[in-house]
This record gives structure tokens, C-alpha cells and sequence, in this order.
């Protein structure tokens, strides 16, 4: 075999000659630039002339023994080869190794050469057919047991390496000392490194196909990071904690389901409250902070923007890089998952956005991760988005694909996740997204879908919810690509809902318009009842409205302070009655007045305004009606929960319609003023005759409103109006909507 390569064959002569044999010139050499691509081959114990022979390397050595059996046994220095030692050692049990600099300083430790391969056969052959569903159970950092030692065994990706170190301040930062041992054709190499655990600060030194030095890089399947700006890995222990919310997993399917009120605080950790003159919210403290305020608020979910780990504070998660590792800037991995335990505990699911779409261009990331293209396409034209200058993954490569799926099925098993949200999914399916005609490759037929894409989303979904049946998928589609929420054997892409964009920015459009002009875009309101049954909708009202100069949802508002309030109220009303799951971004609840601004905590000072308390306690009391009225929530996605009942009175700006859950299930009845103009004596068709209930108004004092409305009941009387049999005068406060449901 090739010695270049540090591999050599089996020895007989005698002690002396077989070691010059073991270790000629040119491999001693290889060992010391760093040049042994098979270390394991050279290092370590060895059959020597019928002798345990034991081989080792440490730069920082003048001297070096074996410990074995209570005796101390001196290695020789090989000639013109500092650092690196052999002799024969007695016995064939473990032993250690003790170095002695020229100082006179001593260490010792043991011989990560002495330990054979951690991984097996079955996770060889899963890697390599691309079906590893649990891949980070191979792959990354895991502190073991190992042939009667503790340390942590350490894994990655690199098929096209000619060498892979472990490198760390536990060798000097020095890529010759832990040279990884290379798994047959997967492309995997591995390394058992004793003596090493919780918190191991390292990053892989990599020697790229032509022999060339790459940038250190970060583990891709790595447990912890550390904190930004500095890059490396760190070893996590991630197993042995004591979950306390097995209630919560067996019954949350039902939370999830579509026929469920599904109502979602969207957070960025980093600026939902700051602590200690600046510092963000911890995972810990969230769990009782954020997680007691959202539930107070009657929201039944959290979304949190990217965890996983992102270099960059101002990407906002969105550009991550260490998709296994829940970032630092919280805490640790337990303490996130003590954050989500505490929200399960209060009947609080948890959704991630994830973003299997992109990542970004950092040396130290998955860019070139073995000197070539691996995880991204090498074509730009594939692999590069130009408008957030991040790389594309190769969804057609089997690893890549397996890579992130496990990564999908890693956040729903570890952490208890109960769903993703998956980012920019629009940008996956078409191959000319933003881009230039010539700019982009058609797929084999000619046309613009990403195929490879669209198969691995079917996939991910599939697995997802095999695994997991309870949880649920959330696309950011925001073009009409079909059946994003259909079942992938009907032929969708089998994610379990889709974020209305359509209706998001229809009617927000709708909002921004001066009342006096809004029944020139009376459609921007209605026209979303035209397809919004075709998917399972959430309607978002997201960070993304709320940043890069957009304003807030408060500023997007016409008028005065009183004016741009009482069209929020009356707009959370209507989207609240809309078919449709609800989301809102923190601080929409209580109407923040500025831009979202990531590096500081949202606007609590509002609240001293009792009109943004007021906004507050109507977001509140939206989401306990939302949620004790089936009629609001069963049929969201179903076109037999909605009818309406005034669509097209424009001039007015005036909308009603009613909801409807399952039999036997109380209707309710909406009816929306979106003018500063109050209409006395409006007919309105209902149901049928006796006494309606005003459930809810939001222009109700308590919610910071004129206090005008019906006094809390409306009677209805025969006479067909509107499709119904019977209709009654009522009275419709300015800029305010109201929920109407049958009295006792």
C-alpha cells in the first residue's frame, strides 16, 4: 500500500527492521507536516515482530513513556522525527501515555490510537444510501463510553478530504495530532478522543482534494457552538434529560390539528425583553416570562425565529449555520429544552421556523466543507442566491437531502419541537427565483420547478409526520404553487399548513388606505374568501411587516393616535373572524409604534397608553373567544364554516358574514364598519329571529374604544335579508368590528 498515505503492510522480520519497515522516512515525515491521511495505520499499538509496539506523536514532547500494568515504560524518540515516539509496551491490556516537555512540565493522557472504530456497519451503509433518519445519532460530537473509557467520539461528513483533524485548545489548535480515521467509501471519518467531554471547545482542520489547507470548520452536525463572534464547536451532552411533559405529547395532536384554534405569538428571543441593561432573555427565563404571558394573552402556540446557531445578529436567525446546535446566546441545549417543557407545561406548542433553503458563505461554515462543492450545487446559477448572497443546498444529492431531513426529525425528537415553519419555500420550488432570464437552469424537462426540491419537501414532510404524527408543517409560500397542504399521496407537498401571504398583503394594502378611499379597494378584503379554502391557511401578520423601512402594523395605520388604534382594533377583529389560523409578531399585540429593531426590547412602555392596553386586552379576549367558539375555529379551512352575508357594500366599507362550526355548534356572526363613519340602523340578515348577543365589540371602552355599540343585544326579527330569514337594525360604531352570536 501507498506509505504517502501513512498505510503499510504486515511486518515478520525482526524488532528493529520491522519498526524501520512501520515507520520509514518518508511516513514519519507525513506525520509530522501533517500529511497522514491513515494515521491509525501507524500510531497506536502494533504487532511489532511478535511485540506490542506503541507509536506516538506530540510535538510538544521531549520525552515519552507508557503507563501500564503500575510500571512506567520509555518510548524512543525516532531519529530526526521530534515529537515522535516508539517502543515496545507489555501486555495487551489499555494504557496511557505521559510526555514530558524539555521544561520538565508532564501530562499524560491516553492514546485516542488505541481505540477501533465507533461507528457500524448499519450506520456505513445508512450514510451512504442517504436514509439515515437519525444521522445525528453517527454523525457530531458524543460524549461516550468506548472500550472501557469516557471520552467523546466525533464524526463528520467529508468525502472528498485528504485529511480530517479534530483540532481544539486540548491539542494546541494542531491538525497533526488528531488526524480522524477515514469509514470506507461513506466519506465519514471518525475519531475517539478520551478523556474529553462537556463542553470541549474544537473545530476540523481539513486538507482539501489537491492537499490544500481549508479554513477551520464548524461541526455541521454539532450540538453547541460558541458564542458569537467566535466559531468554533462545543461538546454538548444532550442525552439523559428528564422531560415532564408526557401529558402534553400524547394529547397535542389535538392542539395541532386544522379543525383546532391555532393562535401564534411569533418571537424573537433576542428583543422580546432585555434584562440587565441590555442583555437578552435567557431560555430559563423566558420559560417563566414568556411563556406566562403568552399564555395569559390566550395564545396557544409560540413560534420562535431561527435557533439554530447563526454567526450574525443581524440575520435574525435566518442564515444559520449550525442547524443541530440551539444557539448560545440563551443558554445552553437543556435550557432550551427547560423553556420548552415549561411552555408545554402551559398548554403552550412550540413551532421553530426552520431554514432548510439557504446558508450562508462564512468560511467556517458548510461552503466548500471538504474543498469542493459538497452541500451546495458548484453552478451559481443553482447554488448561489444573489439576493441574500447565501448557497443553495443540492437537494438532488442523497447525503445533503438526508442531512437535512434528520436534521427536521432531530428538533421534533430531542427537543419536543411540535412544529416548523420553513422558511422561504417559494425560493426552494422554482429554479428561477429571482432571477435573470439565462441566470438559471431549467430542470430535465425544461421547465422552472426544482424537482430535486419538491421531492425533498415531500419527503421531509413524510418522514416528519411518520415519526411524529402529532406535530405540524407551516410553508412561507408566498406564490400560488398548488397543494403546498395537500397529502403528498394526493400529490402535494404534504405540509400540514401555509402561510397566507395573498390575504396578508391584500389586506394590509386595504388598511393603509385613507377610509375615505377604501371603497375604491373594497376587493382587497374579499377577494381572499375566493381561495381561502384551497389550502390550510394561517393568516401571518409577521416579522417581515414590521421591518427594512415598512414601518409597524401601528404606523401603517391612517390618522391619529385614536384613529390608528381604532383601526387596528377593528382590523384584529376581522382577521380574528376570518377563516384562517392567526399569527402576530410581539408587540403587534399591543400596537409597538416603531419599526421592530432586533438590538433592543420591544415597546412595554406602550402600555402606559390605555389605548395600547387597551389593543392588548382586545388581542386577549380575541383569542379566548377564538378559542371557546368552535363555530371560529373547526371549520378554518373549510368552506362550509363561512357564508356571506354582506360582501359587496363598497360605498359603505362595510362587511358581514357568518361562521359556522360542526352540528349543534353556536354560529356567530361578524359585521366589520371600516370607515370612521358611524351607520345607524343598519340592516343586517341573520339566522334567525329573537335575541343576538354582542359578544364582543372593539370599540369597547376596555379595549380603549368610544363605548358605542347595540347594548350588548340586538333583536332579530322575521323578514329575509340578505339570503337569510331574518335581519335586524343595528348600530355600527366607526371603525370597529362586531361578533354577534344567539342569546340564551
Amino acid at each position: 500500500m501507498s506509505r504517502g498515505s501513512c498505510s503499510v503492510g504486515g511486518m515478520t522480520t525482526g524488532p528493529d527492521s520491522a519498526l524501520a519497515d512501520h515507520l520509514p522516512g518518508e511516513i514519519a515525515a507525513a506525520i509530522l507536516s501533517g500529511r497522514c491521511t491513515d494515521p491509525f495505520a501507524v500510531l497506536g499499538p502494533h504487532r511489532i515482530g511478535g511485540a506490542r509496539w506503541v507509536v506516538a506523536f506530540d510535538p510538544g514532547a521531549a520525552a515519552m513513556a507508557a503507563l501500564v500494568g503500575g510500571e512506567t515504560v520509555a518510548l524512543s524518540p525516532m531519529p530526526d522525527a521530534p515529537g515522535l515516539f516508539a517502543g515496545p509496551v507489555p501486555g495487551d491490556g489499555p494504557y496511557r501515555l505521559r510526555g514530558t516537555a524539555a521544561d520538565g512540565a508532564s501530562w499524560e493522557t491516553e492514546d485516542a490510537y488505541r481505540f477501533g472504530p465507533v461507528l457500524g456497519e448499519i450506520d456505513e451503509y445508512l450514510i451512504g444510501e442517504g436514509t439515515h433518519h437519525a444521522l445525528w445519532h453517527a454523525l457530531g460530537a458524543h460524549v461516550i463510553d468506548h472500550e472501557g473509557s469516557r471520552g467523546t467520539h466525533v464524526a463528520v461528513w467529508a468525502p472528498n478530504a485528504r485529511r480530517v483533524s479534530v483540532v481544539g485548545d486540548f491539542n494546541g489548535w494542531d491538525g497533526r495530532r488528531h488526524v480522524m480515521r477515514k469509514r470506507g467509501a461513506t466519506g465519514v471519518w471518525e475519531i475517539f478522543l478520551p478523556g474529553l467531554g462537556e463542553g470541549t471547545v474544537y473545530k476540523y482542520e481539513i486538507l482539501g482534494p489537491e492537499g490544500q489547507h481549508l479554513p477551520l470548520k464548524a461541526d455541521p452536525v454539532g450540538f453547541g457552538s460558541q458564542h458569537p463572534p467566535q466559531t468554533a464547536s462545543v461538546v454538548r451532552d444532550i442525552t439523559g434529560y428528564g422531560w415532564r411533559d408526557a401529558g402534553w405529547m400524547v394529547t397535542r395532536a389535538a392542539a395541532n390539528a386544522r379543525t383546532a384554534p391555532i393562535s401564534i405569538y411569533e418571537v424573537q428571543l433576542g428583543s422580546w425583553r432585555r434584562k440587565d441593561g441590555g442583555r437578552p432573555i435567557s431560555y430559563r427565563e423566558a420559560a417563566e416570562e414568556l411563556v406566562g404571558y403568552a399564555a395569559e394573552m390566550g395564545f396557544t402556540h409560540l413560534e420562535l425565529l431561527p435557533v439554530s446557531e447563526y454567526p450574525f445578529d443581524g440575520s435574525w436567525g435566518y442564515q444559520p449555520i449550525g442547524l443541530y446546535a440551539p444557539t448560545i446566546r440563551f443558554g445552553p441545549p437543556h435550557e432550551f429544552r427547560d423553556f420548552v417543557d415549561a411552555a408545554h407545561s402551559a398548554g403552550l406548542g412550540v413551532i421553530l421556523d426552520w431554514v432548510p433553503g439557504h446558508f450562508p458563505t462564512d468560511a467556517h461554515g458548510l461552503g466548500r466543507f471538504d474543498g469542493t462543492a459538497l452541500y451546495e450545487h458548484a453552478d451559481p446559477k443553482e447554488g448561489f442566491h444573489r439576493d441574500w448572497n447565501t448557497l443553495i443546498y443540492n437537494y438532488g444529492r442523497r447525503e445533503v437531502k438526508n442531512y437535512l431531513i434528520a436534521n427536521a426529525l432531530y428538533w421534533l425528537e430531542e427537543y419536543h419541537i411540535d412544529g416548523l415553519r420553513v422558511d422561504a419555500v417559494a425560493s426552494m420550488l422554482y429554479r428561477d427565483y429571482s432571477r435573470a432570464p439565462g441566470d438559471w437552469v431549467p430542470n430535465i424537462h425544461g421547465g422552472n420547478e426544482n424537482l430535486e426540491a419538491i421531492a425533498f419537501l415531500q419527503e421531509m414532510n413524510v418522514a416528519a409526520y411518520g415519526a411524529h404524527p402529532g406535530i405540524m408543517t407551516v410553508a412561507e409560500e408566498s406564490t400560488s404553487f398548488p397543494k403546498v397542504s395537500a397529502p403528498v399521496d394526493a400529490g402535494g407537498l404534504g405540509f400540514g399548513f401555509k402561510w397566507n401571504m395573498g390575504w396578508m398583503n391584500d389586506t394590509l394594502r386595504y388598511m393603509a388606505e385613507d377610509p375615505v378611499y377604501r371603497r375604491y379597494h373594497h376587493d382587497k378584503v374579499t377577494f381572499g374568501l375566493h381561495y381561502a379554502f384551497s389550502e390550510n391557511f394561517v393568516l401571518p401578520i409577521s416579522h417581515d411587516e414590521v421591518v427594512h423601512g415598512k414601518g409597524s402594523m401601528y404606523t401603517r395605520m391612517p390618522g391619529d393616535h385614536a384613529a390608528k388604534l381604532a383601526n387596528l382594533r377593528a382590523y384584529y377583529g376581522f382577521m380574528w373572524g376570518h377563516p384562517g389560523k392567526k399569527l402576530l409578531f410581539m408587540g403587534q399585540e399591543f400596537g409597538q409604534q416603531a419599526e421592530w429593531n432586533h438590538d433592543a426590547q420591544i415597546g412595554w412602555h406602550h402600555l402606559a397608553d390605555p389605548g395600547h392596553a387597551g389593543l392588548q386586552r382586545l388581542v386577549r379576549d380575541l383569542n379566548t373567544l377564538y378559542r371557546g367558539l368552535p363555530a371560529l375555529h373547526v371549520k378554518d379551512c373549510e368552506a362550509d364554516g363561512f357564508q356571506w352575508l354582506q360582501g359587496g357594500d363598497a360605498d359603505q366599507s362595510v362587511i358581514a358574514w357568518i361562521r359556522r362550526g360542526g352540528p349543534g355548534d353556536t354560529p356567530v356572526v361578524m359585521v366589520t364598519n371600516f370607515t370612521p363613519v358611524e351607520r345607524k340602523g343598519y340592516r343586517l340578515g341573520l339566522p334567525h329571529a329573537g335575541p343576538w348577543r354582542e359578544i364582543l365589540n372593539t370599540d369597547a371602552a376596555l379595549y380603549g374604544g368610544g363605548n358605542r355599540g347595540n347594548m350588548g343585544e340586538v333583536a332579530a326579527r322575521d323578514g329575509a335579508s340578505h339570503g337569510q330569514p331574518a335581519h335586524a337594525e343595528i348600530y355600527l360604531p366607526p371603525l370597529t368590528t362586531l361578533f354577534l352570536a344567539p342569546g340564551d
